[in-house]
């Protein structure tokens, strides 16, 4: 299943709780987790300097699973939003008999 999952930072960190060596373990973590096949498309977002991450996975639980062990999610500095996602069925109204 893809999952969607949109970075959202905690309420009342400070910034400089985001240290060079965080974000440097952080893109360690990611990166083994797009080798693993977890994360297939990661992306920021300008307007609000959060990543926004396309998974696959089980379920939203697995999900959270592997989420939870990035060191900023894991020091409870981000969170997620995960949005569970289905493939489009539209198109087959294109098809359907009248």
């Amino acid at each position: 299943m893809k999952i969607l999952a949109v970075e959202k930072e905690m309420t009342g960190v400070n910034p400089q709780d985001f240290t060079p060596e965080f974000k440097k373990e952080e893109a360690l973590k990611a990166w083994e987790l797009y080798q693993a096949g977890i994360i297939r498309e990661l992306y920021f977002r300008p307007d609000l300097n959060t990543a926004v991450l396309l998974l696959e996975c089980r379920d939203v639980p697995e999900a959270e699973k592997y989420l939870s062990t990035l060191p900023l999610a894991r020091e409870k500095l981000i969170t997620f939003e995960l949005i569970p996602l289905v493939p489009y069925s539209g198109f087959s109204r294109l098809f359907a008999k009248k």
